[in-house]
């Protein structure tokens, strides 16, 4: 019995407690084994999280997508392969981070003919719960194979037919439809860095292309933010897009910002800002003369929804100024225009002198770089007179005498402060 009390007061390393309870060597096993048996939620709530903080972030998705539900452990993954991570972007929400970046990283890197489809597809099931917004910059087309030599014999039908083949892009439909809860998405039809292989067929949003996704959109029934970009969308495919997006029950806002769409196109989005609830629609950077414009103000007298009308960088000029002008003397819910860049001069400020007077819906007016001169900028003044809404009139290089800017600026100043004041009062006026 000495020797073996000399023993232990020598092995300053053993303890009675090195053996761990036999409830973590259970938990340690499930954590172990958990690819094979998943058995998380049979556990008490303190035991499961206990598993979860052992579980390793590179398990198949097939077993920690639906039964993982703590947010530690997408934190994890989240962390562990993507360097800038903001959850507020996500609402809060490490695993809806997760499957939307994750989604989209596949979306991105999709070549068509080259990747399995099974790899967005087997992943639907997965994600369908979490997947709420889907943001894709880029869309890569089909490879191109070299069929010079091999096509000698070919006529220039089958040739055209054959570069044709090699533009269409990802279906969307299966993807869209197998997504229940997706409320907003943005796409943008191109390659992001292309390099020395730039060639004009990478950025072709093809006629296919759009009836997918025409198709896929109007089944997306909880849509509500759509953002189609950069994607050298010309009249004929906008005329479709907005022919299945007219009476969608949820679409809000709708982005075709930096585009090719013209009086026709402009003519097809006038009927569906009259036949939807959409709220705001961006056109900034098409080519949109007087006719669409004029086509989108007779939309304006006929919606009770649109707040916001982006057409920044078009060609509208005074006839498409003048009739947006006079649509607003009847609208009563448009809060914000952007009409920068579009060439207009003083017979658009008149009309919109008559809109100040009388309108009190309009919140933001812009009319950067325009020629609205000096006769422009009086007229604009003269119709701020009375008016107590609009906390925001942009005029910069709008060519208008600096005194006028000045005042207008005071006057527009006073409503903005106004507004502020009365919202710092409100919550004292509500009943306790």
């Amino acid at each position: 019995s000495f020797y073996t009390r000399r023993c232990i007061t020598e092995d300053l390393s053993w303890s009675l407690v090195t053996v761990p309870p036999l409830t973590d060597l259970c938990l340690q096993h499930i954590a172990h084994n958990f690819e094979k048996n998943p058995i998380l939620n049979y556990l008490l709530p303190e035991h499961q999280k206990k598993v979860v903080d052992r579980l390793s972030t590179s398990l198949p998705l097939t077993v920690t997508a639906n039964i993982v539900s703590h947010e530690d452990y997408w934190k994890r993954c989240c962390m562990e392969r993507w360097q800038v991570c903001d959850v507020s972007n996500y609402g809060d929400s490490w695993k809806r981070m997760f499957f939307e970046r994750h989604l989209e990283n596949i979306l991105k890197l999709f070549i068509p003919n080259t990747t399995d489809p099974e790899q967005v597809l087997e992943l639907i099931p997965l994600c369908k719960g979490y997947v709420r917004k889907l943001e894709i910059n880029q869309f890569l087309p089909p490879l191109r194979v070299d069929q010079k030599e091999e096509s000698n014999d070919l006529s220039d039908t089958e040739d055209a037919e054959l570069e044709e083949v090699y533009m269409h892009h990802y279906d969307l439909r299966d993807l869209l439809i197998g997504l229940p809860n997706l409320e907003e998405l943005h796409l943008t039809y191109g390659v992001k860095s292309c390099g020395m292989n730039f060639e004009w067929s990478l950025f072709n949003f093809t006629e296919l292309d759009c009836s997918y996704l025409a198709t896929a959109v109007k089944l997306c029934r909880n849509l509500k933010v759509f953002k189609l970009t950069q994607s050298k969308v010309d009249d004929d495919k906008i005329k479709l897009l907005a022919r299945n997006l007219q009476n969608h029950p949820c679409l809000l806002e709708l982005d075709l910002s930096h585009n090719l769409i013209r009086d026709h196109g402009a003519q097809a989005l006038g009927k569906l800002i009259s036949h939807s609830k959409l709220e705001t629609l961006n056109l900034c950077n098409n080519q949109i003369c007087h006719l669409g414009a004029q086509a989108l103000a007779q939309g304006l007298t006929e919606s009770s929804t649109l707040t916001s009308l982006n057409l920044r960088l078009n060609f509208v000029e005074d006839k498409g100024g003048e009739a947006i002008g006079r649509a607003l003397l009847t609208n009563t819910s448009l809060k914000s225009l952007h009409l920068g860049s579009n060439n207009l001069s003083e017979p658009t400020a008149a009309v919109f002198s008559q809109v100040l007077a009388q309108n009190t819906t309009l919140t933001s007016i812009s009319f950067s770089c325009n020629h609205l001169g000096l006769d422009g900028g009086k007229q604009l003044l003269e119709g701020l007179a009375n008016n107590k809404t609009l906390t925001e009139l942009d005029l910069r290089h709008a060519e208008v005498e600096q005194e006028t800017d000045f005042l207008i600026h005071e006057i527009v100043w006073a409503n903005r402060e106004a507004v502020r004041m009365a919202s710092l009062q409100q919550p004292t006026t509500e009943p306790l």
